[in-house]
């Protein structure tokens, strides 16, 4: 599903327009890119969480020429899924 799908899944329900909707979608998800910026976690009960993972710094290995090379500390972003969220989808998707 894209964001223009989303967008106009959202806008069926709530009766905005497809471009109110839009600039909604849009939002939340600078929101959550700004505040992973910041090293921020969101927490969006029944649906999850957002927060970044740290890497401490190590050696690695360039595949192609075999050099080894030193990563520094990185922030990988994160979505852990809620326990609600899962049982759901849990439960639509069983085979039945």
């Amino acid at each position: 599903m894209t964001r223009a799908q989303i967008a106009a899944k959202i806008s069926e329900a709530t009766g905005l327009s497809k471009k109110e909707t839009e600039i909604v979608v849009e939002g939340f998800i600078t929101c959550v890119i700004d505040s992973l910026k910041n090293n921020e976690t969101i927490e969006i009960r029944g649906f999850g969480t957002f927060k970044n993972n740290i890497k401490d710094p190590r050696e690695a290995r360039n595949p192609k020429t075999g050099e080894k090379v030193m990563l520094k500390k990185r922030y990988i972003p994160h979505f852990k899924v809620s326990k609600e969220f899962k049982k759901v989808v849990q439960e639509n998707l069983e085979i039945k």
